[in-house]
């Protein structure tokens, strides 16, 4: 590389302007080599670090106002958005029956419907056992709630805690009853904004799951065609969700079963009332990793403390401890397989950091969609490895060549 000395920059251009007027000479050149000039180049650039720290900042702040518009929008759609959610998750669920429906000579139409009508069927039946017979038994369950803080009550005075302590603690008990009563009652009615906007979201979601159901499988062809990726890569991502979302939400279901008939049983034995309403919300709560066991254990618990007494009401907090810690994990492996594949601290916080952003839909989904994002950083760490090997290894000799040897 080289550079020209410019006239004032020479000591040869102090000789005066007839010197620096010849036509015949011509400007000094300065040689550089290729290490001066890379030096050259970077002499007023950022350092590196410097560079990939304002790098991952601009990609976090990025980041930061994609999920801030994922929220507000979501936020600004909801009623249509969680019902075409639900309903996809539910599809993923059940297409395995229309296939195989499909399989046996039923047109896919067909067998769609046939599925989406035993589906209404079974949420009517749900609604009905959840909001009908928590409604129809309320003054019950509060009646069972006030004794149970009474005697809470009671137990903190003996203990020694001042009268307003207790007061307090009482309050709490009835207030946090109280609001897991409206929670399951008013909750499903109450999300979408009243009776009209339930009836929209019921048609969004049973449209969502028929057509869904219908054509599931064009559906994931144009989105493997339009995801930007080579159409192996494509696949294995959508497989990924697909199977995830269909064995979590069908193991959660195995285990929810499982849960609510060891806590309903134990309350029928216990001679606990509401033992059905118990086994109901325990089932139904089971759909919400952690806060649901917790919400339904304290549920249980309460009931059993406020018609029964402490030493029922601590056999049946036995009873739940067991029934969502070491029963569960003989049930779950089976339930799920190796479906999840992640440390239960991390299901705990990516549940809890998505339902904060993203409400009911985040906390159910997050588990599932973690642990798909898992696997298919797996697969592709797996197909790499041997597309690498592939290239390392030398080609095979090619027909009636001679092997040679070293």
């Amino acid at each position: 590389m080289r550079f020209r000395r410019f006239p004032g920059h020479d000591r040869r251009d102090q000789a005066g302007p007839e010197a620096s007027e010849s036509p015949s000479r011509e400007p000094e050149v300065v040689k550089i080599d290729a290490q001066q000039l890379s030096e050259l180049s970077a002499a007023f650039a950022a350092p590196r670090w410097l560079r990939d720290i304002g790098i991952a900042a601009w990609l976090l702040f990025g980041l930061a106002a994609l999920a801030v518009g994922m929220v507000g929008l979501l936020a600004a759609t909801s009623e249509i958005v969680q019902p075409v959610i639900g309903g996809l998750v539910v599809a993923t669920v059940t297409v395995p029956v229309v296939t195989w429906l499909q399989g046996r000579g039923v047109p896919r139409a067909v067998g769609a419907f046939f599925v989406l009508l035993g589906l209404m069927v079974l949420g009517a039946l749900i609604v009905l056992l959840v909001i009908g017979g928590i409604t129809s038994q309320a003054d019950t369950i509060q009646a069972n709630a006030t004794s149970a803080a009474d005697k809470v009550e009671g137990w903190l005075k003996d203990l020694g805690l001042s009268n307003s302590g207790a007061s307090s603690a009482k309050d709490s008990t009835e207030t946090a009853t109280s609001a897991t009563i409206s929670t399951l009652v008013n909750g499903v009615v109450t999300a979408v904004g009243g009776i009209a906007s339930l009836a929209f979201a019921l048609s969004f979601a049973t449209l969502s799951v028929f057509f869904l159901l219908k054509d599931g499988p064009s559906m994931r062809a144009w989105v493997d065609r339009h995801l930007g990726a080579p159409q192996a890569v494509a696949q294995t991502i959508t497989g990924e969700v697909i199977i995830s979302l269909r064995r979590y939400f069908g193991g959660v279901s195995i285990v929810a079963g499982f849960n609510a008939a060891v806590v309903g049983v134990a309350a029928l034995l216990l001679d606990v009332p509401l033992a059905g309403t118990i086994a109901v919300v325990t089932f139904v709560t089971a759909y919400i990793p952690y806060i649901g066991a917790v919400v339904s254990g304290f549920f249980a618990v309460v009931i059993a403390l406020g018609a029964e007494g402490t030493t029922t009401a601590a056999i049946m907090l036995v009873v739940v401890l067991l029934a969502n810690g070491m029963l569960q994990q003989v049930v779950q492996p089976i339930a799920f397989g190796a479906t999840l594949d992640l440390n239960p601290l991390v299901v705990l916080v990516v549940s809890i950091g998505a339902g904060c952003l993203f409400g009911m839909v985040g906390l159910v989904l997050a588990a599932p969609l973690t642990s798909a994002v898992v696997h298919i950083s797996a697969e592709l760490a797996r197909a790499r490895a041997a597309a690498k090997g592939a290239e390392a290894r030398p080609p095979p000799p090619e027909a009636g060549e001679a092997a040679t040897v070293p």
